[in-house]
Parts: C-alpha cells; sequence; structure tokens
C-alpha cells in the first residue's frame, strides 16, 4: 500500500489495491509464489503502451487523454525493497513516473531480481552504480531511461540474455569509450543501444562478433567510429541486426561490406542511414532475408534485380528511397512477400500484372505509376493494408478490387480514377475500416436503403458526386471518427438524425457543397464534434452553439447574419477549449461582443468580411494564446484597437479594409515582436511611421498602403532581420496580399513571401539607402507618394527582389545599373517620376513594357527613343497623354514671339506707332466702303 501511495494512478488501475483485498496475490499485476505466497513479479506497465506502438495507428484516432491517464506518475517508494522474493518488476511505458528523476539506487539492493524493466518511464539522469550488483539480471531494459556515461561495472552482469541501454538524444546521449564489457555476456542473445555515443569505442565490432550467442543486435541512432573491415567475422548466430538512423565518425555513405558477409541475417534494417548510389548487389548473399528496410536513403537508381531473388522475403520496404524507372515482373519472383513499401519514389509505367502473395501491406503511394490496375489485385484476397494515393492511376479501381473482403485500409486518393461505382462494387468489402478516395471523378450511385456491409472508422471522398440528397447511408456507420464529404455535390440540409449519428466522431469537413438550412435554430443541443468544417455552402441565420468539446471551427464563407452575442457570451457549464474560429465571409453585423474571456484557448480567429462596427473589445487582450487575428474588410471605427496590447504572441494581424483612423501606436512595436504579417492597409492612420516597428525583426510582411501616413521612410527597417534572410520556415498562415498589380492570397508559405507595401500615403523624403540591406526582401511598393532623391545605388544587392513599384513619386537622377543585377525581378514601375538618362542594359530590363518608364526623361530600350551622343535624352509619353505635348508647346512659344516681334517696336518707335495706326483706320474706311456698296447694290 506504501507503493501505491507513491503513485499518481488517474485511471485508477489499482483499484483492488486496497484492505478489503487483504490477499495482495490477487491485486491488478501482482503474481505470487503458489505454495508460499512471496510476491514474485509485478507486471505494471502501461496498458496502452503496445496500442501506441502499432505500426499503423492513425494520428487521427489518437485519444491523448486516454493515453495521459493510463500512465503512472510519482515515484517508486522505497518499501518496494521489501519484496526480497521479487524477482521481476516491469514499470514500463509510465512517460510520467519518476519524471525528471535518477533511477532510484534502491533498486540495486533487490538482488534476487532476474528481470527489470524502466524503460520508457520519466527517469533521466546516470544509471546508479548499485544496479551493477544485480548479478541474477537475465533482463535488463533501461532504454529511454538513463544517460550519461555507461561504467564498466556493468561487466558484473554477466548472466544477461536480454540489455537494453539507450538516452535521448534530445537530453543527452548515453556514452561509453569502450565495449569490452560485452565480452563477459556470453549469454547475451539480445542487445538493444539507442541514441549511444559510441565513437571512441574503436573495437566495437570485433567484439560484438565474440559473442557466440548474440541473436538481435540494434545500435539504432547511435554513433558509431570508422573502422577496418575484418576479413573474418564470426558472427555466427546474428539473425536481426537493425541499424536505424545509425551515423559514422566520420561520415560514410555505402552499406559497411561486412554487413553482406552476415549469411544468417533474417531481418535487416538501415533505415535513413545516409547511405547514397545504388543499392548495394552484395545483398542478394542474405538468402536467409525475411525482412528487408532500406528506407530514407537515396540510392538516386531503378530497383536492382537482385532484390527478386531475395525469395524469402516477407516484408519489403525502399520507402522515400529516390527510386526511378518501372517495376518488374519479376515482382512475382517474391512469392513469400506479404508486406511492400514502394512509397514516396519516381516509380512509373504500370503494376506489374503478377504481385505474388501479398496479405498484409501493399503501399505505391506518391509515385508517378499509372494505367488501370491489374486484375490480379482480385487475387490478393487476404491483403489488409491498401494504398494506391497520389498517383497518375486510371479507369474503375472496383472492378479490381471489389473481391478484397480482408481488406482494412483502402487508400486511392489522388488519382485519375473514375466512373460510377455501386453497391455491388462495395458489398464484398465487408472488413473495410478505412476509406480514403478523395480526389477522383466518382459517382456514388446507391440505393435509398442502402446499407453498406463495413463499419467505417475513416471515410474520405472528397470531390465524389454523392448528392443532390444528403448521403442516409452514413446514418448506419457508427464508428465514424472521421468524415471528409468536402464537394460532393450536396444541395440538402442536414437532417436532424443526421447530427446525431456524427455526435461521436472527431473531425467532420462538408465544406465546398451547397448545405442550406438554419442550423443554429434548428439543433438540440450544441455542436460537440471536435474539429468542424462547414464552409462555402449556403447555411444561414444565427450562429449554432457550441459545447465545450469544440476545438476548431470552420463556418466562413457562408449566409449566417445577426450578431455574435448569443454564440460569444452563451454562458458555458465548462470552459470552451476552442483553438481555431473562421467565421470570415458571412453577413454578420453589429460590434464584436466582449465576452472573449470566456475563450482563453484560442489560438486563431478569422472574422473578416463581414459587417462589424465599433472597435475591438478589451476581453480581446484575455486571449493570451493568440497568434492570428484576421479582421480585415469591415467596418470597424475608432483608434488602433488598445485591447491588443496583451496579445503579445501575435504572429498575423490583419485589420485592412476598415475605418480605423488616428496613428498608429509606438506600442505595436514594443508589444507584438512576434509578429510576423502586420496589414493595415486602406483604413485612414495617420501620422508618421514610427521607429518602433522597427523593433519587430520577425517581421515579413508589412503593409501599410492607402494610408494617410506621411514623413519620411524610416531608415532603421534595416533591423527587420526577417526580411534580410532567404527561404525561411513556412508557417501554417494565409495574407491577402497586393502584389505585382493584383490582390492574391498566399496560403501556407508564408516563409517564402517577404513584402513591404507603403503605396498611397503622403511619405516624403528619400528612399532610405539603409532598405537595400533587406536582400531577402521580395516584394517593394513606394508607389502613389512624394518620395524624392535618387534610387539607391545598393538596390542591386536585393537580390531576392520580385517586383519594385516607385511609380508616381518625385525621384530624380539617374536608375542605378546594379538594378540590372534582380534576376528574379518579374515587375517593376518606375514611371512618372523625374528620372533621366540611359535604361540600365539587362536581361531583365529590356523584357519589361515601356509603361514601366513613362513620363520621365529616360531612353533606350524599351523605350522607342534612342539616346542621343552627347547623352541629351527626351521624354517619352505614353498612349495615355499625361506627358507634355511638345506640339502645343512649340505653338505657344511661337505664339509669344511673333506676338513681340510685332508689338515691342510700336512700343519703342513713336513714328512707328503713327504709321501703324493710320495704316490701319485706311483698311477700316476701305472696309466700309466696300460694305457700304455692297447694300446699295
Amino acid at each position: 500500500m506504501k507503493f501505491k501511495n507513491n503513485l499518481n494512478d488517474p485511471s485508477n488501475r489499482l483499484w483492488s489495491w486496497n484492505h478489503n483485498h487483504t490477499n495482495c496475490c490477487h491485486w491488478y499485476g501482482v503474481l505470487c509464489h503458489n505454495v508460499t505466497s512471496h510476491v514474485l513479479q509485478l507486471h505494471l506497465n502501461s496498458s496502452l503502451s503496445d496500442a501506441f506502438d502499432h505500426d499503423y495507428y492513425d494520428s487521427a484516432f489518437y485519444d491523448e487523454e486516454a493515453y495521459e491517464r493510463s500512465q503512472f506518475g510519482g515515484e517508486i517508494s522505497p518499501c518496494l525493497a521489501d519484496l526480497k522474493h521479487l524477482n521481476y518488476l516491469d514499470l514500463s511505458a509510465n512517460e510520467y513516473l519518476g519524471e525528471g528523476m535518477s533511477i532510484p539506487s534502491f533498486l540495486g539492493t533487490m538482488t534476487s531480481l532476474t528481470h527489470l524493466d524502466l524503460s520508457g518511464t520519466g527517469f533521466m539522469g546516470k544509471i546508479p552504480s548499485q544496479i551493477w550488483n544485480l548479478s541474477n539480471l537475465v533482463y535488463l531494459r533501461l532504454t529511454y531511461a538513463a544517460n550519461g556515461t555507461i561504467p564498466s561495472q556493468i561487466w558484473n552482469l554477466s548472466n544477461l540474455v536480454y540489455l537494453g541501454l539507450g538516452g535521448d538524444s534530445v537530453v543527452e546521449p548515453l556514452f561509453a569509450e569502450n565495449v569490452e564489457w560485452l565480452s563477459s555476456m556470453w549469454k547475451l542473445e539480445y542487445l538493444h543501444l539507442s541514441y549511444a555515443n559510441l565513437s571512441k569505442a574503436f573495437h566495437w565490432l570485433h567484439t560484438l562478433q565474440s559473442l557466440p550467442s548474440l541473436t538481435h543486435l540494434s545500435l539504432s541512432e547511435c554513433t558509431l567510429p570508422h573502422y577496418n573491415e575484418p576479413s573474418l567475422l564470426n558472427f555466427s548466430s546474428l539473425q536481426t541486426l537493425h541499424l536505424f538512423r545509425t551515423s559514422y565518425s566520420p561520415a560514410i555513405s555505402f552499406v559497411p561490406k561486412w554487413i553482406f558477409k552476415l549469411k544468417k541475417l533474417v531481418s535487416l534494417q538501415l533505415l535513413d542511414t545516409g547511405i547514397q548510389g545504388p543499392i548495394p548487389g552484395g545483398i542478394r548473399n542474405l538468402t536467409l532475408l525475411q525482412n528487408l528496410d532500406l528506407s530514407f536513403n537515396s540510392f538516386s537508381s531503378s530497383i536492382p534485380d537482385c532484390l527478386y531473388g531475395l525469395h524469402r522475403l516477407k516484408s519489403l520496404d525502399l520507402n522515400s528511397c529516390d527510386l526511378h524507372g518501372t517495376i518488374s515482373d519479376a515482382l512475382g519472383n517474391l512469392t513469400s512477400l506479404v508486406e511492400l513499401d514502394l512509397s514516396h519514389n519516381q516509380l512509373e509505367g504500370n503494376i506489374p500484372t503478377s504481385l505474388g502473395n501479398l496479405t498484409s501491406l501493399l503501399d505505391f503511394s506518391k509515385n508517378l505509376i499509372g494505367g488501370a490496375l491489374p486484375r490480379s489485385f482480385g487475387k490478393l484476397s487476404s491483403l489488409r493494408y491498401l494504398d494506391l494515393s497520389m498517383n497518375k492511376f486510371s479507369g474503375n479501381p472496383f472492378e479490381s478490387l471489389r473481391s478484397l473482403s480482408k481488406l482494412l485500409s483502402l487508400h486511392i486518393d489522388g488519382n485519375l480514377f473514375h466512373g460510377v461505382v455501386k453497391e455491388d462494387d462495395l458489398a464484398n468489402l465487408t472488413s473495410l475500416t478505412e476509406f480514403v478516395a478523395s480526389g477522383n471523378n466518382f459517382t456514388l450511385k446507391v440505393g435509398p436503403n442502402w446499407i453498406p456491409n463495413f463499419q467505417l472508422t475513416y471515410l474520405e471522398v472528397t470531390s465524389w458526386q454523392l448528392g443532390p440528397s444528403f448521403p442516409s447511408w452514413i446514418q448506419s456507420q457508427n464508428q465514424l471518427h472521421y468524415v471528409g464529404l468536402s464537394n460532393t455535390g450536396i444541395f440538402d440540409s442536414i437532417p436532424t438524425q443526421m447530427w446525431e449519428a456524427l455526435s461521436q466522431v472527431g473531425y467532420l469537413n462538408l465544406s465546398r457543397n451547397h448545405i442550406h438550412g438554419e442550423i443554429g435554430t434548428t439543433l438540440k443541443n450544441p455542436i460537440s464534434i471536435p474539429t468542424i468544417d462547414l464552409s462555402s455552402n449556403h447555411l444561414c441565420g444565427k450562429l449554432p452553439y457550441l459545447s465545450s468539446d469544440v476545438l476548431q471551427l470552420d463556418l466562413s464563407s457562408n449566409s449566417f447574419s445577426e450578431s455574435m452575442n448569443d454564440f460569444l457570451c452563451n454562458d458555458q457549464d465548462k470552459p470552451t477549449h476552442l483553438e481555431f474560429l473562421n467565421l470570415a465571409s458571412n453577413n454578420l453585423s453589429g460590434e464584436i461582443p466582449d465576452c472573449w474571456m470566456n475563450w482563453t484557448f484560442l489560438v486563431d480567429v478569422n472574422l473578416q468580411s463581414n459587417h462589424f462596427v465599433g472597435n475591438l473589445p478589451q476581453s480581446m487582450g484575455s486571449l493570451a494564446d493568440l497568434q492570428s487575428l484576421q479582421i480585415r474588410n469591415n467596418i470597424l471605427s475608432g483608434i488602433f484597437p488598445t485591447s491588443l496590447k496583451k496579445n503579445n504572441q501575435l504572429i498575423s494581424l490583419d485589420l485592412g479594409e476598415n475605418n480605423l483612423s488616428g496613428t498608429i501606436p509606438t506600442w505595436v512595436g514594443e508589444k507584438l515582436l512576434n509578429v510576423k504579417i502586420l496589414r493595415l492597409r486602406s483604413n485612414r492612420f495617420g501620422g508618421h511611421i514610427t521607429n518602433e516597428i522597427c523593433q519587430m525583426s520577425l517581421l515579413q510582411v508589412l503593409d501599410l498602403a492607402q494610408n494617410n501616413l506621411y514623413g519620411n521612410i524610416p531608415s532603421c527597417f534595416s533591423n527587420l532581420s526577417a526580411m534580410t534572410l532567404k527561404n525561411q520556415i513556412t508557417d501554417p498562415l494565409s495574407v491577402l496580399l497586393w502584389l505585382k498589380g493584383r490582390e492574391d492570397e498566399y496560403r501556407n508559405i508564408l516563409g517564402l513571401v517577404t513584402s513591404i507595401d507603403l503605396s498611397s500615403n503622403k511619405l516624403l523624403g528619400e528612399i532610405p539607402r539603409e532598405i537595400t540591406s533587406l536582400n531577402g526582401l521580395n516584394f517593394l511598393n513606394l508607389s502613389h507618394n512624394q518620395v524624392i532623391g535618387h534610387i539607391p545605388q545598393g538596390i542591386g544587392n536585393m537580390g531576392s527582389l520580385q517586383s519594385i513599384d516607385f511609380s508616381r513619386n518625385q525621384l530624380s537622377g539617374e536608375i542605378p545599373p546594379t538594378i540590372a543585377n534582380l534576376s528574379f525581378l518579374s515587375m517593376l514601375d518606375l514611371s512618372y517620376n523625374h528620372l533621366k538618362g540611359k535604361i540600365p542594359t539587362g536581361t531583365q530590363l529590356q523584357t519589361f513594357d515601356a509603361s514601366s518608364f513613362i513620363s520621365n526623361n529616360l531612353c533606350g530600350p524599351p523605350l522607342p527613343i534612342n539616346c542621343s551622343s552627347n547623352g541629351k535624352t527626351h521624354s517619352y509619353e505614353g498612349s495615355d497623354g499625361h506627358g507634355v505635348n511638345w506640339f502645343f508647346v512649340s505653338m505657344t512659344i511661337g505664339f509669344i514671339v511673333g506676338f513681340w516681334i510685332v508689338i515691342a517696336p510700336l512700343l519703342i518707335c513713336r513714328s512707328w506707332r503713327y504709321a501703324y495706326f493710320h495704316f490701319l483706320n485706311h483698311v477700316w474706311f476701305k472696309l466700309q466702303s466696300f460694305r457700304l456698296g455692297s447694300i446699295t447694290v
């Protein structure tokens, strides 16, 4: 009971350990001697550990809470040492047991122990020296439970049959100066060393081959020293060799030749060991191989024929090996093969007609394989897992797959499959639990009362034609956890009973359909599905209520209306755990409610393109984890929201296209230091661009366009260090940018986009030369301002620039010749300035339209004006007529000159003036006489 009291047992696994059950031999995990009743064994490993290690475990079914509750926590009580007869102690896979502590030294006094397993617990630190006193140990497993140096006293454990030691690569790997201590363990059959630094153990191979009983050797994620290939090897018993992510010091990129001498090998794993070049032919010597894993290497070759000669192979894994070419018909020679993984390569051609006797796994996903599926697929009657996704397969696959009655998982998404799928095509797939077939062109035609013969847990059929009615057969699938029905042609409302049938799912996607109705008023209970996407439909009315179980909600691009007040301010019995909220592009109106203090888990909030008025409420400052806030294209007014001062985890902030005014406060640059996207365009902000913005060193997108900002462009922009980097890590964020003359949304590639847009303001002064240090900047727009001076000479150093717009300013001087160095430049506009001289010659510059340079004093291609030999240039105007019209200028000058030629002498000489007026009087008299004469006649 003392032992129990020191443990945390959230799932109450030790419920039977109480005083009402006086016979401890009947307690959970306890095994006693039949005669003496002495406690001999304690089996207290985590009950769910095996389930979460399963090869085909899918993260969609991961129940984190159940897993955590299955773990013991706390510490091991020293009273355990009182069990003098205890010979078996298994506490493995209890991740929180002994967390942060070292393995208790008192375990070294329990000399009756023959089996000790603390692997996967929370223990960490050096192995206590007392452990080496347990000379009766046959089984010792401390993987992921210790680090530091392996002491030489381990020599004492000469009876070991199984030894598992391993550190943690994140904290500290195990280290061994040598491995000579292994030579005393002549009974050792299983040796597992993981995360061990053996780079100083130069004789490791010689020592290991001297162990006569060694059958299983795993040096996964170890660092081994380079060595001379031994002429003779004595691994007479070795059957399993696992070198998962094993590295060498110095590094090598080939398969060590000694491996091909291990004639008794049954299992060989060389996963992700840095091998380059073709798969070596020496592998044909390993004729007893049953399991071969060469995945995640860079062979850059076709599949060699030597592999097709390994007739005993049961499992072959070549995924992510940079393989190309076709798959040979010789694949059919591997008649023992039950698992084949060729995924993530560049294989092409067709699948061979002979596929052997595959009964477990067949994975061809993410290749370039095409054509129709061979009829021979129907012979794989015992196949359980089939993945053909992301290829170029065509035709109707169900003609070949319809008889696979033992198939559990079928992935055929991302191909060119097409056709009508009927009830008979699916009738024999009675074992199917996982069906992923999106991204094809299928139409499902089944009767209104059809009930499938399978029970799915995972369904993804995006882009199928299931409608127009809502597929009622979904209600029969009461084991569903994941449902993806996006873009499936549904023109219907969601039946109430359908909500009830789907209440147990963890993920529901009905987006991009034509679903209508008012779910906010028709639902009896709050939505409880953890992740739900109903975006891009025709849903209307008020927003639905949510339970505390919902984590992600996307209702964007619908017609929801009214206020958010009932939705946001609804009293909850439990705290809400919503992390993602997208209500963009609806008809929501009114002020944004001041109830955000009830939604403190929110990370991403998108309210853009609605009709919200007022300002942001103060309670938004309570969203301490908020990383993305999108409220562009509303009718917000007032000053910059002061409530955001506390949201110091923000990464993306978009308040564009509103009516916000006042200045951009200095605290934006002082408090919001994690912001990567700051988009405030199309508001009424005034004042200067404060230098504090330059403290936002992570900023990648700065959009202040179409405001009333004035003053100089800050020279401290050079401090925006994220804009000096190239090919940054991408973030799962989106941003709407006006680039290259059009507005585009950039999704999930934020690390590849850097932009400064200060256009359409009232900025003055020169372009600061410091801005040219931003050599990671892609887009720069300073157009429609009053910027003066020269274009900085260093602009040619901004090698990542794709777009420059300096149009409609007052720039002068010549275009710097270095601008021709910008090889990625695809958009340039320098029009309507006072630039002069010859346009620099460069591959890019002459490809731009003449409109990029008009209304300047420039010459040379692409303008149709040649530069004169004396260096003088003539301005060229485009067809829009905004430039100077020299015809009218010449006419005006001629008029002025002619006028003064006539008038000036008359003003200066009196006699000329009298003669001139006398002449005019005479002419007038003649004209009058002519007129009167005409009348008389």
